[in-house]
Parts: C-alpha cells; sequence; structure tokens
C-alpha cells in the first residue's frame, strides 16, 4: 500500500491531535495533505511547523492571526515556506474540495462539521468520521449521498468503530441488534435531585476518557450515547428497536453484536482513540502496528453491566423516537443540544435544564421535516435561534 494521503478537518482537537500522534508514529504509511482548525492558530501553527502539510486552514479571523504569528509571517503573505495559509467561514468546504487527499479525517465537533461531510462527499473522498452529528443531523441525506458518489464512510467514534469491526463477515440475516456500550459519564451515580448543583468544571471530568468541551458534557448528561443511536442506525441500516444501550462502566467492551442463535461478538481495547483513528485510516488494508497498548486481562478486575435509567438520562427514548418521526426532529434534537450545551458551559442554563430545553424543541419543532440541505439547514438555524429565546424563560 502506498502512502495515504490525509486531509485531516478539526485537527487541533481531541481526535485531530490523536490522528496527528497515528501520522507520526507511521511516517510510511500516512501523510499529511491538509490541516483545517476552526479558530486555535496558535497550535495549528506548532502542527503545521511539525507536517508541513501543502495546506494549513483557519475559520477564525483572529486564529488566522495567531497562525501567521506563530509561523512568522505576514497574514498578507498568505503562505509558509510550500503551505498556503487559508482563512474564511467556507474554508473547510474549500480546502477539501481542492485536497489531494485520499481521506478526509472529519473530527469537527458538532452541526459545522455537516458541511465538511458534504464536500468531501461530493469530491469523491473517503471519510474517517469522527463528526457524529453529520449523521445525527442528516443521515439520511449524508448515506445517500455516499452511496450514489461510492465514497466509504468508515466511523471513528470508538463504538461505531467497534461495530464496525465486528459485524464485518457477519451476514445480515444472522444480525438480531447491535449493543453499544457506554461508560454512564460522570455522574452515573449521582442522585437527580443533586443535578440543580451539578457546575460545568465537575461536568468536564470524566472518568475514562479525555475528551473535548461539548463531547465531555454530552457524556455528562448521555446524550452523547442518544446521538451514537441515531448515528448506527444510518451508519449500519439497523433500526432503532434494534439497537440496544448498556451501561459499562469500564470502557473495556466498546460495543457487541447479537447473532439470532444467541452468540454475542464484541470489540475489547483499553480506552484510547487512536485505534479507531488508525482502524479508520488503513481500512481495508492491514493494521496498523503498535497503536495502543495492549490490554492485560490479568489486570481487569471487573466487566460490569447496567441498565440506563431513563429518569436521569431522557436523550436515549427521545432519540429513538426521534429515529420513527418526522426526518427533521433528530436535526431538532441535535441543535438543541449542542445550544443547551454552550448555554451550560457558559454558566447561562442549569445542568438539570439541559434536556428540559431539549424536550421543550422537539415539541416546537419535531414534527418539521425537510427535502434537501438548504431546507436542513434553515432548520436548524431556526431551532437554534428559537431555543436561545427560549432558554431564558427556563432561567428565570
Amino acid at each position: 500500500m502506498g502512502l495515504r494521503r490525509i486531509a485531516l478537518v478539526g485537527s487541533t482537537g481531541s481526535i485531530g491531535t490523536s490522528t496527528l500522534e497515528v501520522v507520526r508514529a507511521h511516517p510510511e504509511r500516512f501523510s499529511i495533505d491538509c490541516l483545517v482548525a476552526g479558530r486555535r492558530g496558535d497550535v495549528l501553527a506548532e502542527q503545521v511547523r511539525s507536517f508541513r502539510p501543502r495546506v494549513a486552514a483557519v475559520s477564525d479571523a483572529a486564529g488566522f492571526e495567531a497562525l501567521c504569528k506563530g509561523l512568522g509571517v505576514s497574514p498578507a503573505t498568505a503562505r509558509w515556506n510550500d503551505t498556503e495559509l487559508v482563512c474564511g467561514d467556507d474554508a473547510i468546504v474549500h480546502v477539501i474540495r481542492e485536497s489531494r487527499a485520499d481521506v478526509v479525517v472529519a473530527a469537527v465537533v458538532g452541526m459545522a462539521g455537516l458541511s465538511g461531510v458534504l464536500a468531501a462527499i461530493d469530491s469523491g473522498k473517503d471519510i474517517a468520521l469522527a463528526n457524529k452529528e453529520s449523521l445525527v443531523v442528516g443521515g439520511e441525506l449524508v448515506m445517500e449521498r455516499a452511496r450514489a458518489a461510492g465514497v466509504s464512510i468508515i466511523p471513528v467514534d470508538s463504538e461505531h468503530s467497534a461495530l464496525f469491526q465486528v459485524l464485518q463477515g457477519t451476514q445480515e440475516e444472522d444480525l438480531e441488534s447491535v449493543i453499544l456500550t457506554a461508560s454512564g459519564g460522570p455522574f452515573l451515580h449521582t442522585p437527580i435531585s443533586e443535578f440543580s448543583a451539578i457546575t460545568p468544571e465537575r461536568a468536564l471530568k470524566h472518568p475514562k476518557w479525555s475528551m473535548g468541551a461539548k463531547i465531555s458534557i454530552d457524556s455528562a448528561t448521555m446524550m452523547n450515547k442518544a446521538l451514537e443511536v441515531i448515528e448506527a442506525r444510518w451508519l449500519f441500516n439497523v433500526p432503532s428497536k434494534r439497537i440496544e444501550v448498556i451501561i459499562h462502566p469500564q470502557s473495556i467492551i466498546h460495543s457487541m453484536i447479537r447473532l439470532v442463535d444467541g452468540t454475542v461478538l464484541a470489540q475489547l481495547s483499553i480506552p484510547d482513540m487512536k485505534g479507531p483513528i488508525a482502524y479508520a485510516l488503513t481500512y481495508p488494508n492491514e493494521r496498523a502496528r503498535g497503536v495502543m497498548e495492549r490490554l492485560d486481562f490479568t489486570k481487569v478486575t471487573e466487566l460490569t453491566f447496567l441498565p440506563v435509567d431513563d429518569q436521569k438520562f431522557p436523550g436515549l427514548r427521545r432519540a429513538k423516537e426521534c429515529l420513527e418521526g418526522a426526518n427533521g426532529a433528530c436535526a431538532v434534537l441535535n441543535t438543541a443540544n449542542e445550544v443547551a450545551v454552550e448555554l451550560f458551559l457558559n454558566k447561562a442554563l442549569a445542568f438539570e435544564s439541559i434536556h428540559r430545553l431539549i424536550g421543550d424543541s422537539l415539541e416546537k419543532f419535531g414534527s418539521r421535516s425537510y427535502q434537501d440541505a438548504k431546507e436542513l439547514f434553515s432548520l436548524t438555524d431556526e431551532v437554534s435561534v428559537w431555543a436561545r429565546q427560549h432558554a431564558t424563560s427556563i432561567r428565570t
């Protein structure tokens, strides 16, 4: 296999930096064609110096200034050695379309990543998908366009990567259900009566994973698992009634499948995102060696499993309801959650009110449908504006 060229979108986040660790460890297999960041231009500058991509882009103007400063060039120059420097709101789409990459690592957090995923599909590039919101918001649209373009979408989420791996060689008629595992987050054993006292600082402290702020809060509310249920439905063409979720605090078993004869197949490893990332970058070729520490079974003292408390974490129920409803319902769920998480992190919404804002948004917009990407973006914009306004009444 020749050198695989990568366009890394969201290079300064946790998935992005882990991807670069994999690339650094295997220079004989991977090279960086493009790096794209949202606003952390100073971090991007360090990455550009290390990996010398053909193009480096940042969407935020202040971030672009920090990028140029870190590289010691004038913003007017728009170049550092052989690297072209790009700035603008449409930087993601522009860079992906013009990229010479073989695979796009879509690691931008939130709804903002959808346009990049669609651009990758339209330009015929395979996708290593770490942006679950793309499928949550526009799963039907994304998968139909990918099939039409002959583009492969390989999941990077640890749970979906696990399912993708254990489903290899499994006949569709043999599959009874897929089982997503959840760590339970930092408040698994916290009574719901104490949710009103939860601060952003507490919610950001995940017991197992090192993640960005948004996904850490999603884990604390278990909305991450709600979004993953929707993602699994589209990735694997499995109806919601055949998607199970179980809490597994040790995060050793990342997902399982249940076969019609009662057999259960599972994927196990230590909790390290470099494993799923490397698998997505190498598939369907030989796996990369030495990516993660080996799982030492003699040190695994217990593997425990618990049901999900629907009262504390109603997102899973709502996700399945959305999948059975109008095709815009999942977009409403995701958009309201993004607004709620942002407000909570800014201490403008209580932790216990996150699910309330989501529920109220679904009550108002959950029956809406969309026909194309334009209508989808219009719907999410409308929900975002309304949710922000409505949140003020929740706070008072």
